[in-house]
């Protein structure tokens, strides 16, 4: 039996220009899985094995590195995110506007939809919560302790981050559509008593536990030493 005869036309064009077998990934592939299926199966390709080794780990190491880069490139973005919102944060000269803009800029540099200040305090000890405007919010001390700890079971952490717990209401009220939230927790300084900075968002997802807290921390870090020139 003779062998099939490729097309003059296609093999003229292939002799002129075999590069252009050798760039496409496919038709290369082709080629060898045809020459393996020719060849005896008792005989081991161990070039062949080498090279399709090769190939997955190349891949594997294209798709680290795309990771790499994309994660690299949100951490920048957060890192100037935040600071900004402090640069804009430092700008007041007046508590009230310092409240103002938090609910504000700050809350747009950060892309939240929310942001509540929750200060203790033993003035008025009949009242769980009372709301002082659109962002400050007193409460009875231990309150800041018992919020963290909706959801956190105790653990010593600074900043959590989680869905909303159905016991939030007292903190957004007629807010409903805030489905997670940042908790930082604020030290005053020895003497005061803690505060909690929550930043809300509409996004479910867009504050969970297994996310990285480093740049927030540093966030309360500094809000913690703005809010004691206020305090003082």
């Amino acid at each position: 039996m003779s062998s099939p005869q490729i097309d003059t036309t296609l093999r003229e064009e292939i002799l002129a220009r075999p590069d252009l077998l050798l760039e496409d990934t496919e038709v290369m592939r082709a080629i060898v899985a045809a020459h393996e299926k020719i060849n005896s199966g008792n005989v081991i390709d161990l070039r062949g094995i080498a090279m399709t080794r090769l190939e997955e780990r190349l891949d594997r190491l294209e798709d680290t590195h795309r990771t790499v880069i994309a994660a690299a490139y949100e951490n920048l973005a957060g890192t100037n995110q935040v600071h900004r919102a402090i640069l804009r944060m430092l700008e007041p000269l007046k508590f009230e506007a310092f409240l103002r803009d938090l609910s504000g800029e700050v809350a747009d540099i950060l892309r939240v939809d929310l942001v509540r200040l929750v200060l203790e305090t033993v003035a008025d000890g009949d009242a769980v919560l009372d709301k002082l405007g659109d962002v400050l919010t007193v409460a009875e001390p231990g309150f800041v302790e018992s919020y963290l700890n909706l959801t956190r079971g105790g653990s010593e952490r600074k900043v959590v981050l989680r869905q909303v717990h159905p016991e939030a209401d007292s903190i957004y009220g007629e807010e409903e559509w805030i489905r997670s939230e940042a908790c930082l927790q604020l030290d005053f300084g020895e003497g005061r008593l803690p505060g909690l900075l929550i930043m809300g968002s509409e996004d479910p997802h867009q504050f969970a536990p297994n996310q990285g807290s480093d740049l927030l921390t540093f966030f309360a870090g500094v809000f913690e030493i703005s809010m004691r020139r206020w305090l003082s």
